[in-house]
């Protein structure tokens, strides 16, 4: 089935057939069943240019021939993928001749979550992540995930989702996300606010318990909405970006926003989303606040 608007509230996912795009696939379909939201795959194609030395050759039958299937191959494949998961995800497929970003920007507006490979097609092997996932996340109007393919050993929090904390008002868009995610995974959530290391002389006791205090705070209502999530609290002295990539390690998500306290206006995704969409050890949900 082939639609040109994204069902309300789906899970869009970008298709393009690697094999970061059909984690993707995987990871869009539980979260969409979990959800019991819609599951949209969408493929974005750009037609290729061709010249020939003779004015008027058409293109070969074959080449032209498989250039326009390719699309509706992917799909039904991830379509299939998508069902593996769930048979009865209520799914939509779209295939369109514009770029990915774009597309995915356009579809954000509409969608609940945005998901995404780490690497698609035609990523330089030497990038950590591919352009389109950090455009996505710089840009999106909903939250986006990007599935990282590689393998961690279990950390302090597997099997649970990580939430970075800091007061800003990302931050706090970011907590709805995450204990909706630890909710309908039925899994425990530990929230990790990164401080400065304290100056010589300090007792590093007593900053801590203060740190922890303000954290506990700033999720003292989600903690009444989401009773049944089991909350973990946690500060830690150091970069906010090194503190939660380590904390990753064997987690389900990582959930940050786009920027936060001490980001330059101008930047749409600060160094701490930067960091742990290349580094994080589980896949990473950033949160854009929506008057940024």
């Amino acid at each position: 089935m082939t639609t040109t608007s994204v069902p309300a509230t789906a899970v869009v996912v970008g298709v393009d057939g690697s094999s970061d795009g059909r984690r993707a696939v995987q990871w869009a379909a539980a979260d969409a069943a979990r959800r019991r939201r819609p599951l949209h795959l969408l493929h974005g194609h750009e037609w290729p240019t061709i010249t020939y030395p003779m004015a008027g050759m058409a293109l070969p039958v074959i080449y032209e021939t498989e250039t326009r299937e390719s699309p509706a191959r992917i799909l039904a494949d991830a379509v299939l993928q998508a069902r593996d998961v769930d048979a009865e995800l209520q799914i939509s497929t779209e295939a369109t001749a514009e770029l990915c970003v774009p597309a995915l920007l356009e579809a954000s507006r509409h969608a609940s979550l945005v998901v995404v490979g780490n690497r698609g097609l035609g990523g330089f092997t030497a990038l950590l992540v591919g352009s389109t996932g950090v455009e996505l996340a710089s840009h999106a109007t909903c939250p986006v995930v990007i599935v990282r393919h590689a393998e961690h050993p279990d950390g302090g929090n597997t099997g649970r989702v990580v939430i970075g904390v800091d007061g800003s008002h990302g931050a706090h868009e970011a907590l709805g996300v995450a204990f909706e995610q630890a909710a309908f995974r039925g899994c425990g959530l530990t929230a990790i606010h990164a401080y400065h290391r304290p100056p010589a002389g300090a007792d590093p006791g007593t900053i801590r318990h203060g740190e922890r205090l303000m954290l506990a705070e700033s999720l003292a209502g989600w903690r009444e909405k989401y009773p049944q999530v089991d909350v973990r609290l946690d500060a830690a002295p150091g970069r906010a970006g090194g503190v939660l990539t380590d904390a990753s390690a064997g987690a389900q998500l990582l959930v940050v926003g786009a920027r936060g306290r001490g980001g330059f206006v101008g930047l749409l995704l600060g160094s701490v989303s930067q960091a742990v969409v290349h580094h994080a050890c589980c896949p990473v949900a950033v949160v854009r606040h929506p008057d940024r």
